[in-house]
């Protein structure tokens, strides 16, 4: 048995039991007609599970899911909004995201059922109710199983990204198919941790809440968790799972172990796509970089140097002038402190070593030079010192980036 993947898929309407809208309702204030509101509703009330941003500073709608998950009910949908993030916006947006949910279910015909919430955009403004409400009045008019739909809702929660993010994956047990399908936004603010992104991943499988928390966070500890753009926390960052059951097939400890096994593949393949995807599309970026750290004497090590590297200004500067200075790279490794052993330090530029036991081998730079002028490349760090790894997926820092988030 294997998975089949499908990128750039229509999104959350390939997953039977769900339907999606999506609405055009200005939040922004701008009156340009571009969609800003996407609604997700389960055909019955489901299994949900999500994880959050780290941040002290948590956006009102990041506590209000963390507050419903908690509470262990099953939950009928999402409402997400761009344009508007509803963070440091004190009592006042917490009152509009909880109307917000509100507001989705009388929409439905589901009042009292959970809904959660989901915003992105500028921080510190309250949200435009009264749009808000149109808007989730329209998107529950429109709602569809209708691929084209589909595409309307993965666009629908953009802000600076310049294209929408979806995947889906499939698979057969006991000659059913199981659907794991995703869709995504992210560009800038984009660190490790969770970043300024939502994602909304839906599938048919049947699953208990408890199951599929620690599925999704091991998904997103390999997914969401290893990538960079600009080294910056959000206050809004969230991945929500939500389990219809319409396929009949169970998965987690009173499942099968092979559609268990299949499941944890399909949605970490799914997650690891939208991370990709979300990289790929960061702010005026020209390159995507794997930071692949290995030898450390842990995981934890391992990272911490994957991150010092993929964050560092000075590397990120020299990836955007395509100058292979490998000396960036031996710095940033060192100043992450987790006991390095340069004697024992390889670097390659992909498959063409910089650096082998300590020892520079400068004959190499033409070889490494070729490496960097690719859109997208892998740096591969050993430290000789354990079994510990940890991919980091980063890019360049360029001028673009900086002239484009110098203002609003």
């Amino acid at each position: 048995m294997s998975i089949d993947f499908i990128d750039d898929s229509p999104g959350l309407t390939d997953v039977p039991g769900f339907r999606v809208g999506a609405a055009a309702c200005d939040i922004r204030g701008k009156a340009n007609g571009r969609l800003d509101l996407a609604l997700v509703v389960a055909d019955r009330p489901c299994a949900a599970a999500g994880v959050f941003t780290t941040n002290d500073v948590k956006a009102a709608p990041v506590r209000l899911c963390q507050r419903l998950l908690a509470a262990g009910g099953a939950v009928r949908g999402v409402v997400g909004n761009s344009g508007n993030a509803n963070a440091c916006t004190s009592a006042q947006g917490d009152a509009d995201a909880a109307e917000t949910a509100r507001l989705a279910g009388e929409a439905v015909r589901s009042a009292g059922e959970v809904f959660l919430v989901c915003s992105t955009g500028r921080i510190g403004e309250l949200l435009p109710m009264d749009r808000m409400k149109s808007g989730v009045a329209e998107a529950a008019a429109r709602l569809t199983r209708d691929p084209a739909e589909g595409r309307r809702a993965a666009e629908a929660i953009l802000t600076s990204d310049t294209r929408p993010k979806t995947c889906t994956a499939r698979f057969t047990h006991g000659g059913r198919t199981v659907t794991v399908s995703g869709i995504a936004k992210g560009a800038g603010m984009i660190e490790p941790n969770m970043a300024t992104m939502l994602a909304f991943v839906c599938t048919d499988a049947e699953a208990s809440a408890p199951f599929l928390k620690d599925a999704l966070k091991a998904a997103a500890d390999d997914s969401f968790n290893c990538v960079s753009v600009d080294g910056d926390m959000s206050t809004n960052d969230t991945v929500l799972l939500l389990a219809s059951g319409a396929s009949g097939v169970r998965v987690g400890p009173d499942g099968e172990p092979a559609a268990t096994a299949l499941f944890r593949e399909a949605l970490g393949r799914v997650c690891f796509a939208l991370a990709e995807k979300i990289v790929g599309d960061g702010e005026k970026i020209t390159k995507v970089v794997a930071v692949q750290v290995s030898g450390a004497r842990s995981r934890a090590d391992a990272e911490k140097i994957a991150r010092a590297v993929g964050n560092s200004l000075l590397v990120k500067s020299s990836w955007f002038g395509e100058d292979p200075n490998w000396g960036r790279l031996a710095d940033a490794a060192g100043y992450a402190r987790t006991g390095l052993d340069e004697s024992r330090l390889d670097i390659h530029y992909g498959d063409v070593p910089a650096v082998l036991g300590g020892r520079p081998l400068p004959e190499n730079k033409p070889r490494w030079k070729e490496v960097v002028k690719a859109a997208r490349f892998t740096v591969r760090i050993s430290l000789g010192l354990g079994d510990g790894r940890f991919r980091l997926l980063a890019s360049d820092l360029t001028d673009g980036y900086v002239n484009y988030n110098k203002s609003e």
